[in-house]
Order: C-alpha cells, then sequence, then structure tokens
C-alpha cells in the first residue's frame, strides 16, 4: 500500500493546517483526531485545557500509532493557542454553529494560506472566547433531528475538505 514510515511521514510535505482541540474530554476522541490528522498529512495537533496528551492508552487504542507521527503540542488554554496560530500567520477558523458562520460547503480554501481549525468540547462546543477571537466560523449542515455530531467525525468532514482541493 506504499505507506509512509514516520520518519518518512515527520520529513513529507504537510497540509498547511493545524487542528485546536479545545477542551475535548474523550481520549478515544482525540485519538480518532489524531488519525484522521495521520491520514491526510496535517500539520500538527494542538491540545488544549482538559483535552489528555501522549503517551495515553486510550489515545493509543484510537490513534494506532498516529500519536507519534503527527506533530502535536499543549496549551493551557484555546485562546493562548489561537493566539499563537495568530501571530505565526494562520488564519483560525472555529467549527461552531453561530450567527453568521459560513457553511462548509460554500467555503472554498485558499491554498496560498495556512489554516487551523478549532473543535470543541463534546458538550460545550468551542468556548465563546475562542469563537470571538477566530476570524471566522465554518458550520456543517445537517439536514437530520439532531444539531450535533461526534467531534472526531466533524473533524475528519473538515478536514477532508482542506485536503480535497489539494487531491491529484
Amino acid at each position: 500500500m506504499q505507506r509512509l514510515t514516520v520518519e518518512e511521514f515527520r520529513s513529507a510535505e504537510k497540509l498547511p493546517l493545524i487542528v485546536v482541540l479545545d477542551d475535548v474530554r474523550s481520549m478515544y476522541n482525540i485519538g480518532s483526531v489524531f488519525r484522521t490528522c495521520d491520514a491526510f498529512r496535517v500539520e500538527a495537533v494542538y491540545l488544549c485545557g482538559i483535552c489528555q496528551t501522549p503517551p495515553a492508552t486510550e489515545i493509543h487504542k484510537t490513534a494506532l500509532g498516529a500519536e507519534e507521527s503527527v506533530s502535536w503540542r499543549y496549551f493551557k488554554t484555546a485562546l493562548e493557542a489561537v493566539s499563537a496560530l495568530k501571530a505565526d500567520g494562520y488564519e483560525v477558523l472555529a467549527v461552531e454553529q453561530v450567527e453568521h458562520s459560513t457553511k462548509l460547503h460554500r467555503f472554498t480554501p485558499d491554498l496560498t494560506k495556512r489554516y487551523a481549525i478549532v473543535l470543541g468540547n463534546e458538550v460545550k462546543g468551542v468556548h465563546q472566547e475562542v469563537v470571538d477571537a477566530s476570524d471566522g466560523c465554518l458550520e456543517i449542515p445537517q439536514l437530520g433531528t439532531k444539531h450535533s455530531m461526534n467531534v472526531s467525525v466533524t473533524a475528519g468532514i473538515v478536514i477532508y475538505h482542506f485536503t480535497a482541493p489539494r487531491l491529484p
């Protein structure tokens, strides 16, 4: 299947995208996000607040080693991560259902920009101060009876949206 080794992954060109997890409590969700980030060669994962960090058995169970290939950093708060990202020239987009959000299918990533997406806590979502500090918000339209999806599923959908324009 011509998969990269961890060393090859680390030196390979990355999708200019950083995934910020804002108080995600489930280590299984964190591991799943790592695995998706590995699949699409995302630049890094920023773990914030109550997020557990590797090494952790529960993260490894769903990451299947992606926590070793994908770069990650820990921040005390997602607001600190957002400030650092903006200072480094990233456009920061919270993934949240808010007034004036951009529907994901109407958003086209600018291939000349570097982005960060912020995904929130399983119950409370992205902290309001993080939404306010972001450059905008993306929302996945939902057609069913529920108004939210699992954070790892949301991550997969949004990461793929950033990846698709770069695929051959």
